[in-house]
């Protein structure tokens, strides 16, 4: 089975699960603290399939595999981290918790470059690939390190930083499936284009051999 495959599955399954305990809780009116951690845990399945759907997405395409399996890796380590959180294992420590919120956050931002990866662009739009990836990891390397050092107070330039990083991740994320579709059109040209030129490669090959053949087979009639 393919990752795609089996993130859908578990997708299906997390969802069908916190399914049943919204409707026990309507019915019996008992949402105790249990119900409540195994919600957040169908809910971190949920969200982790959904990233490495997108993940996987990108997978099958066969352009790109390192992004997406670091995505995959980071969605389940974070999955794992958040499970101890939520069950009140480790959830004292704050070195912990940030660590979490880190791998929680780059799983996110490779999941979502993967996502916008399965686009295939023509070259005239390659530049909002590019300034997605720059971008996202402008905005993921700020956050961190807001996280991490945890500056007293974060200046006003940083804030609006933030601000319009965040408005272009949109406006790319938007306009991707635009640029997608445009493509379309050039770049089933430029398939063509490229399986006429290998089957004249083939054809002068094939011609290659014929003549070939010919001469050895008069050389041994003479």
């Amino acid at each position: 089975m393919n990752p795609k495959r089996i993130f859908l599955y578990t997708l299906i399954g997390s969802v069908a699960i916190s399914a049943l305990i919204g409707i026990g809780v309507i019915l019996f009116g008992n949402f105790g603290e249990f119900e409540v951690r195994v919600l957040m845990t169908t809910l971190t399945v949920t969200v982790t399939s959904i990233l490495g759907l997108a993940c996987g997405a990108y997978i099958e395409t066969g352009r790109g595999r390192t992004l997406p399996i670091v995505g995959i890796f980071l969605s389940i380590v974070s999955a794992i981290m958040l499970f101890f959180v939520i069950w009140d294992i480790l959830d004292d420590s704050e070195v912990f918790i940030k660590s979490v919120v880190t791998t929680s956050l780059l799983a996110a931002a490779c999941s979502h470059l993967s996502l916008l990866s399965i686009a295939r662009l023509d070259k005239r739009f390659a530049w909002s690939r590019i300034a997605a990836f720059i971008c996202v990891g402008l905005l993921s390397a700020i956050l961190l390190f807001i996280l991490w050092f945890e500056p007293e107070s974060t200046s006003d330039v940083i804030s609006r930083v933030i601000g319009v990083l965040s408005i272009l991740i949109a406006a790319v994320t938007v306009i991707t499936p635009v640029f997608h579709k445009l493509s379309a059109s050039g770049l089933a040209v430029a398939d063509l284009d490229a399986e006429i030129e290998q089957l004249r490669s083939r054809i002068t090959e094939l011609e290659a051999k014929k003549a070939d053949l010919m001469n050895k087979t008069t050389e041994t009639q003479t």
